[in-house]
């Protein structure tokens, strides 16, 4: 059974005097050397300021509030200077979706970052519950530039870069949704953790986009979902999956410091720069040369390698044990992803048996290559089947848009 629901609110009427609202900071997606300056610019002390911080941060990530007047531990003049001049705001849900399988896929609605007065744009956002966890697949862009020809995501054009904050925005609205803050209430379904398990124990950054052509933003949401002091998930729980921006591979273990998953998809260069365009760039040996030096990397932090399987273009006993050939001395797992079917797919996925055989060459090899059990298939929310309407604007749409009325960007905004 597969159950839709439709619960995005009626669009609020929109005030008719010529007046322009004040700009109001959103919290979340700031660091804690942001927030402070702004607080001390708004006139605070520089120890008040960093006492404010450390409250805030406490209210929005480990209690997720969303009213500053539900901050008990602020006084009412900080909660009056807070609400004049910040905002807490959680994306606008479109639509949520339950597979029969208890994948939840929501689709979440930011507002343009630059203003009202531009379109705001979708993205989708995948919960997987597993026995004693659960796994949140997030967006990094809205659209993608990569064209993976395998993949549904790359049909759409790159709208924009998801924001800090709308990359946490993310965290923090599936947390209210599954009851995984402090009183929150659990679905009843029985398939999301419960207990003291959190509901959500795992972030992979393997939704919409390539993380790495959003690095900047990632990577700050990435330190505030690990921080101690906020959502405090480990880093060994948190995975970054690339198609392959060597530049960038060795930052993110530097500066990051989180699991690290290629898409691979294949053995060989003529056929990868088909399936994974950006391989034209940055070839086979170039990626697995990054892979080896990846900071951190050992038999207990491993790479993941993830492997599409598509019926008679790279599933033969020859691709695998080129696979294990090109990952040799490289610590890491093999996904084996079957392939889940989009409408206007070239490809197939590889039977079954297929499958298992190229699996057991892997296996027979040392390497741990499981199956990944294809999850959402039948509300769309699979590996490589996410995917938006929202569209690019031209340059002349959004000066139209703009006009002469437009406010200038605010100096916090990301």
């Amino acid at each position: 059974m597969t159950v839709s629901l439709n619960i995005a609110p009626a669009a609020p009427e929109q005030p008719q005097t010529g007046e322009r609202e004040p700009v109001l900071h959103d919290v979340a997606g700031m660091n804690r050397a942001e927030l402070s300056a702004l607080l001390e610019g708004l006139g605070l002390g520089s120890r008040e300021a960093r006492m404010r911080v450390r409250q805030l941060w406490n209210w929005i990530y480990v209690n997720g509030v969303t009213d500053f007047e539900k901050m008990t531990n602020i006084s009412k003049a900080a909660r009056s200077l807070f609400s004049a001049h910040f905002r807490l705001r959680r994306p606008e849900t479109v639509s949520e979706q339950i597979s029969s399988d208890g994948t939840r896929k929501w689709l979440f609605r930011f507002d343009d970052p630059r203003g009202p007065h531009l379109p705001g744009v979708d993205v989708e956002t995948v919960y997987i519950p597993e026995p004693g966890r659960g796994t949140l697949c997030l967006s990094s862009q809205v659209g993608c530039t990569l064209n993976c020809s395998f993949c549904h995501t790359g049909t759409q054009n790159l709208v924009r870069n998801l924001t800090t904050g709308e990359i946490l925005g993310q965290i923090l609205a599936a947390r209210d949704k599954l009851g995984d803050f402090p009183g929150g209430n659990r679905p009843t379904d029985g398939l999301v953790p419960g207990g003291e398990t959190r509901a959500i124990t795992n972030i992979v950054m393997m939704g919409m986009g390539e993380p790495l052509y959003n690095f900047d933003n990632v990577k700050e949401a990435l330190l505030i979902a690990s921080d101690g002091d906020g959502i405090s998930l480990s880093k060994r729980r948190i995975t970054l999956s690339t198609s392959g921006v060597v530049s960038h591979i060795g930052r993110t273990g530097e500066e990051i410091g989180v699991m690290l998953a290629i898409s691979l998809h294949a053995v060989r260069d003529d056929l990868r720069n088909e399936l994974v365009p950006i391989n034209k760039k940055w070839p086979l040996e170039a990626l697995l040369e990054a892979c080896r030096n990846y900071p951190g990397l050992s038999n207990a932090r491993r790479i993941t390698f993830e492997y599409v399987m598509l019926k008679g273009v790279n599933d033969t006993d020859a691709d695998a044990r080129e696979l294990v050939r090109l990952l040799a001395k490289i610590p890491a797992k093999i996904n084996l992803i079957p392939f889940n079917p989009w409408p206007g797919s070239p490809f197939e996925c590889s039977d079954w048996a297929r499958i298992e055989t190229f699996a057991d060459i892997v296996n027979r090899a040392g390497y741990a290559s499981p199956v990944r059990t294809p999850r959402g298939r039948d509300i769309f929310a699979a590996c490589g089947q996410l995917k938006s309407e929202s569209e690019r604007l031209s340059r002349k749409q959004v000066r139209e848009i703009e006009g002469t009325s437009a406010p200038p960007p605010t100096p916090m905004s990301r």
